[in-house]
């Protein structure tokens, strides 16, 4: 019975934290008096590390650009992290877990940060849509396959 319960998936969030923030409005105030019509780029990016045997430390880098023309609006950056005690699991289903599952619980945190820095900025209200990172995952396990066996047949 004990081997039973030592193969069962564990899952606990530990903390949740900003790891780290930064926010420049380079062309402020010039560009307030603009027509507010911007292009708002956002990049996402994950990184873990184990701190300890089933510890893990998950950080979710989010960036938005926003440019009116030529010029930079605003860029904003968040560090989003989290460490997860994890055990149970290993290979796929582990990468899945820190590239997917736990970025989409760190996610609504930096989103809310973000949203947080922008209308301290004074610009109009930024509304990040949900992310789906088990979609971008699959993409990257796409890529990685394509990657490392380009001539194989399916």
């Amino acid at each position: 019975m004990s081997e039973q319960s030592n193969s069962e998936m564990q899952f606990q969030i530990q903390r949740v934290y900003t790891k780290d923030v930064s926010y420049e409005a380079p062309n402020a105030p010039q560009v307030f008096q603009k027509e507010w019509e911007p292009e708002v780029k956002l990049d996402l990016d994950t990184a873990s590390s184990q701190l300890a045997d089933g510890v893990f430390e998950v950080v979710l880098r989010v960036t938005v650009t926003a440019t009116v023309g030529e010029e930079t609006a605003f860029l904003c950056e968040v560090q989003q992290a989290g460490i997860f005690t994890i055990s149970g699991i290993e290979g796929t289903q582990m990468a899945h877990c820190l590239g997917a599952y736990c970025p989409n619980i760190l996610f609504p945190y930096a989103r809310e940060c973000v949203t947080s820095l922008v209308s301290r900025g004074t610009f109009p209200q930024l509304n990040l849509a949900p992310v789906n990172f088990d979609a971008l995952f699959m993409n990257y396990l796409q890529q990685q396959g394509e990657g490392e066996a380009p001539h194989q047949d399916a």
